[in-house]
């Protein structure tokens, strides 16, 4: 089976919404369209119909365009169980260990709650594809609304262990800010400023910074490497726990 067929689609302010098709069966899903109409566009302008749309949390800026897409095309819904009550009209509701069949391209669902409570992460081991919603960003991580710190921590874990190969299809072009930041507690990494440069690059290109590789971000997003005792020396934490690092990190950043 052939990967995925991939589009990235810019909405909203700075959202990202992508149209993942099976090229052999045109079965063609959308992940957290939080506006309809960039959708519609793209999907008149390559031919395509829709079969499945897939929410990974609750927030607006993903579910807002649900509505309008289902009522032209009748597509399947599906999302996260634990946020059943908060997104309307779904048709399958799943949980971790959960996989769902897209034309015959089966994604591992991760349960990663933090940036809201019952947010889940959709994993296609064969097209390399990682959706993550605002859980994982280039350089960067969701901010922790409705879980703990040790909730967040534990579920970007989960997604570190994939492939590194893995391509990361995150919510929002937020790469430049979260570079700003990032240089601001690990200055001396080089393989980070190598990467900052690469992102100023394509963003005065216009193009977009996502997917990011799960290799890059091992190596440059401080928010997976609080466990790094190197990080952790760098920011004058030498030998505290992990949670404690990341709860660190994600404090300065809510206030940078």
């Amino acid at each position: 089976m052939s990967p995925f067929e991939i589009i990235v689609i810019p909405a909203l302010s700075d959202n990202y919404v992508y149209i993942a098709r099976d090229t052999e069966s045109d079965t063609t899903v959308v992940v957290d369209p939080g506006e309809a109409d960039p959708v519609l566009k793209a999907l008149d302008n390559h031919g395509w119909s829709l079969t499945h749309i897939l929410n990974t949390h609750h927030h607006g800026d993903h579910i807002g365009g649900n509505e309008k897409l289902i009522a032209k095309y009748n597509a399947t819904l599906i999302g996260p169980a634990s946020e059943n009550d908060r997104i309307p009209q779904m048709d399958q509701t799943v949980v971790d260990g959960d996989l769902i069949d897209i034309g015959g391209h089966k994604g591992l669902v991760l349960e990663t709650p933090g940036h809201t409570r019952g947010h889940i992460s959709v994993w296609f081991a064969e097209s390399d594809a990682l959706f993550c919603g605002d859980t994982l960003f280039a350089l960067g991580c969701g901010r922790v609304f409705e879980g703990t710190m040790e909730e967040m921590w534990t579920s970007l874990v989960k997604l570190r262990s994939l492939s590194p190969t893995a391509r990361i299809y995150c919510g929002h072009e937020y790469t430049l800010s979260n570079a700003k930041f990032a240089l601001s507690i690990d200055s001396e990494n080089s393989k980070l400023q190598n990467r900052v440069k690469d992102f100023e690059t394509m963003r005065s290109e216009g193009m977009p910074t996502i997917p990011s590789v799960l290799v890059d971000e091992l190596e440059t997003n401080p928010f997976l490497r609080a466990d790094d005792p190197i990080l952790a020396t760098t920011m004058g934490m030498a030998g505290a726990d992990p949670i404690s690092v990341f709860s660190e990190i994600r404090r300065q950043k809510d206030n940078f």
